[in-house]
This record gives C-alpha cells, structure tokens and sequence, in this order.
C-alpha cells in the first residue's frame, strides 16, 4: 500500500501556508494526507491553522512544536509522525509553494518506476518563466547549487537521475530515513537537502528527477524576515557537507577547492558588510565539527558505492553563480 504523507512547515507565514494547502489539497494521487508542522509560529498562524485544520480534519494533520526547530528540525517532526503512522512515502513541500494537482502522482510514478529511494521534479519560480530548481549538484569545489537556477523553463532538463533534491519539493521513501537516518538538525536550514541527498548516494540510493512534477516557489519568502541568516547558515554547514560526507578518496582534491573557495567567499563577505555573520557561522562550524567527524564515520562505514561512483555523480567545474570565484581563478591560471 503507497500511502504518502505531505511534510508542510510553518513559521510565522501562514498565508503563504493556506494557499499552499489549498494547492495540495487538490492533488490527484488517490491515498495522501497532509501534515503541516508549525515551528513555533505566533498565536494568528496557530488560530487560522487550527480554524483550517478543523474544515479539513479528514486530510490535514496539524503538530505544533513549541519552538522554532529550523527547517531539519520542522521537518523531522513530521517524517517521525509519518514513520509512526505507517506511511510508506513522504514527501517534503515548501510553505511559500503551490503544487500543480499532479504533482504528488507524477514523484510517485517517477519513485516506482526508476526503484530508487528519492524522487524531485521541477520547481518553478513563482511566475513560472524561470526556473528554481530541477534538482541539485555537489561541485569538484565542494559547493553545492540548484541544478537550471535561473534557466528558462523551455531549458528544463530531460527526466534522469540526479545527483540531489530540493528538500521543498521532493518525495522519499519512508525505507531510506529507516536506512539513513532524518535531515541533520544541526543544519538548522541551508544544505540539509543536500547532506541527506549524499548520504543517500553513499548508500546506495539513487535520486529521480522527473518534469512533469511541476511547482512554483515564492523563493526565500522565510529566511528573508532575518537578517544575516542566509549567510550565517552558509558559513556554518558548507564544511558539515564536506567532512561528513566526501569519500575519503577525493577528500584531498575536493578539500583543496573547496577551502580556497570558502576562504575568498569568507573575505568576500567581510567586503560587502556580512562579515560579522559569516564569522559567527564559521565559528560555530569549527566548534561542532568533531561531533561531524564523528557521524562521518557512521556515514562511511555505510557507504555500498565506490568513490567513482561519486565522482562521477559530481559536477566537474564551480557552481555557474560563482562568477567571482571564476573571475579571480581566470587571473590566476589564465583559464
């Protein structure tokens, strides 16, 4: 039985969050249940949530933590609930997104159909011209991007694997959290996706990306109300990503990339007035970075692929928004 259970997360944004499930609520697929996680959002959000929850008490689910947990934390909640319930499928969708109505079935045809453990189709911007994503890569620099960010939706690319999903639109077996475990809270936000989508390559899992799973994202309508979040969340997890999950094999030509390239984007922060952001997130990542080596090493001892698999799977050159890093590589190396 394919029963799926839709992850939704809610901070202090509830009409983005209303509209939203009112997009899923038309999806087509026949068995799903929708279960929203608010992370602590204000009594308004609480009391709309609970007026809209009680009109769809059959499908919706509504868990209220008591703090903001981050996005890892907020969704775990949820994936711990659909674990519990004996969903089979769960999938994860942003709270500033809507859903064409056959989404939901076509990740669950694309899931099936590949026999791979994670499936994400194309998330559109808002208006639906460009892209926001149609999966992720993880760079020879040890930067991670959203694959066709900023692309013409005409430019989609053709249904394959990938090497990562977004985690704001993107359906998961409930076999691979048994296998590898839940998104990473330490994260808090920024990168989780692609930590879990790795940890999941090193054990085997495969990533489908499929076109027809269509949704349109309001892109960055949460961490927009912090300042400095972006940056501090950066700073902080990108070295995670690196030391849990690079084979130990490619450590040293991915480690001398990517700390060139942490170190010029640390000094280009400091430039343009983020600086004390950035050293606050670089601080905090060097002081739980033993406790990654430490899950790096439960990590590798799990891993079933060889390290050129991985390689393989790795995008050969800077991530295309890195175009200061690629400048400054030019007038060194001439390349």
């Amino acid at each position: 039985m394919n029963r799926a259970a839709i992850v939704v997360l809610n901070w202090n944004g509830i009409q983005d969050t209303l509209l939203c499930l009112d997009s899923l609520l038309q999806q087509t697929y026949d068995d799903y249940h929708i279960v929203v996680v608010d992370n602590g959002s204000n009594m308004n959000d609480v009391r709309q949530l609970e007026d809209y929850q009680k009109q769809n008490t059959d499908i919706i689910s509504v868990i209220y933590n008591k703090k903001n947990l981050g996005f890892a934390g907020g969704v775990n909640t949820g994936i711990r609930w659909a674990l519990k319930n004996s969903y089979s499928h769960i999938a994860l969708f942003n709270n500033d997104a809507l859903a064409k109505k056959e989404w939901l079935s076509s990740l669950m045809t694309a899931i099936k159909a590949n026999k791979t453990g994670i499936a994400t189709g194309l998330l559109l911007h808002q208006d639906g011209k460009t892209i926001d994503s149609s999966g992720d890569w993880y760079s020879k620099w040890g930067l991670p991007f959203p694959r066709n960010r900023g692309d013409h939706t005409v430019f989609a690319s053709k249904d394959g694997f990938v090497f990562g999903a977004s985690g704001g639109a993107t359906l998961y077996k409930s076999e691979l959290f048994n296998d590898i475990g839940l998104f990473d809270e330490d994260f808090f936000a920024y990168y989780e996706d692609v930590d879990i989508s790795f940890r999941a390559q090193l054990a085997g899992w495969k990533v489908a990306y499929t076109s027809t799973a269509v949704a349109y994202h309001k892109q960055g309508a949460t961490s927009s109300k912090i300042p400095g979040f972006t940056v501090y969340q950066t700073f902080k997890n990108l070295p995670w990503l690196f030391i849990k999950n690079v084979p130990l094999r490619l450590a040293l030509s991915i480690g001398v990339h990517f700390y060139t390239a942490y170190t010029l984007m640390f000094w280009n922060a400091v430039l343009h007035g983020s600086g004390w952001s950035a050293f606050k997130g670089v601080l905090k990542s060097i002081l739980l970075t033993p406790k990654k080596i430490s899950e790096r090493q439960y990590i590798q001892k799990k891993n079933r692929v060889s390290s050129s698999y991985i390689k393989n799977m790795l995008w050969d050159d800077l991530p295309p928004d890195q175009t200061g890093l690629r400048k400054l590589r030019k007038k060194i190396t001439g390349k």
